[in-house]
């Protein structure tokens, strides 16, 4: 039986992964690869200690600099299907039918963007079609952009935008927001901001990078074309926490609830870190540093146990 089983290769899971072999204690991490959501990003500015990398390099890096502790096994190129509560710990599953005991469980699975589902946003994601304003608006200086999604992380991806983009086009399926009617006063009086209602997006253009949109014009059934040099998905995203879902209390959107002083779950023995846990901000130097928490927590209560 191991004393820990990590889920996830992001920040999170491998800043956990660390800590675990520095304080010696019996773990495996399971990942299907390392990275995170920031694999597919072009160009990271905002992870402390590194002026500039790409999410292959920051992924490359995480495994590294796991790999090179030594006394910890890992298990990668598999997903944890579901755990379930056995006498005296869990039972870790994988989609491909291993299963492994231990006496506790991090969980650093992250989540997953809401996507348009369009043609050409696969084939541009990193290279125009991002999915993380907080992340990405600097590298589009005196560009022109647009945010899709008419709740409040499309509005708060506008503002975002407000210090550097040079147009911002504001893509709203329906005819009215649904973000807070305050941040969207502020929206709407900026001059560099366009509102189009009643617009839905057809198809994300580029080669090799973004060079715009089609869309539906709603209000008079005509498609239509913006040119652009990047486009910010803001409709949502949906945390990895099916495998729980049945032993730990989840919030309305499906996030697992922690305590915030240590990241434990409901369910004592199992601890939660990253985008997949009900934290506020979603970023990669947050989630390692919830992880280092949690582990340093596992720590003691394995020590007390």
């Amino acid at each position: 039986m191991y004393d820990l089983v990590i889920i996830g290769g992001g920040p999170a899971g491998v800043a956990a992964g660390v800590y675990a072999a520095r304080k010696k204690i019996k773990t495996l991490l399971i990942a299907k690869e390392f990275g995170g959501q920031s694999l597919i990003s072009a160009d990271i500015q905002n992870w402390i200690g590194v002026k500039k990398l790409t999410g292959l390099e920051l992924a490359q890096n995480l495994e590294e600099h796991l790999r090179a502790q030594g006394g910890i096994e890992i298990l990668d190129s598999d997903l944890v299907a579901r755990v379930e509560k056995i006498s005296g710990g869990f039972l870790v599953i994988t989609e491909n039918k291993k299963t492994f005991e231990t006496k506790t469980v991090l969980i650093a699975s992250g989540s997953h963007h809401k996507k348009l589902g369009v043609p050409g946003e696969e084939k541009l994601n990193g290279k125009g079609v991002v999915y993380c304003s907080t992340c990405d608006a600097p590298l589009f200086g005196g560009k022109t952009v647009a945010v899709v999604g008419a709740g409040n992380a499309g509005l708060e991806a506008v503002r975002d935008l407000f210090p550097y983009a040079n147009k911002i086009y504001l893509l709203v399926r329906s005819d009215k927001i649904k973000g807070d009617p305050i941040t969207f006063e502020s929206v709407k009086a900026n001059s560099k901001v366009v509102i189009l209602y009643q617009a839905e997006i057809k198809e994300i253009l580029g080669d090799n990078f973004v060079t715009g949109v089609k869309y539906l014009d709603k209000s008079d059934n005509r498609e239509k074309e913006l040119k652009l040099d990047g486009v910010f998905v803001e409709i949502g995203s949906s945390p990895n926490s099916d495998l729980v879902k049945d032993l730990v209390n989840l919030d309305e959107r499906g996030q697992i609830i922690v305590a915030h002083k240590t990241q434990m779950s409901s369910l004592p023995g199992i601890w939660a870190a990253g985008d997949v846990s009900d934290v506020l901000y979603k970023q990669n130097n947050i989630s390692a540093g919830d992880a280092v928490k949690a582990t340093l927590n596992i720590y003691d209560y394995l020590n007390k146990k």
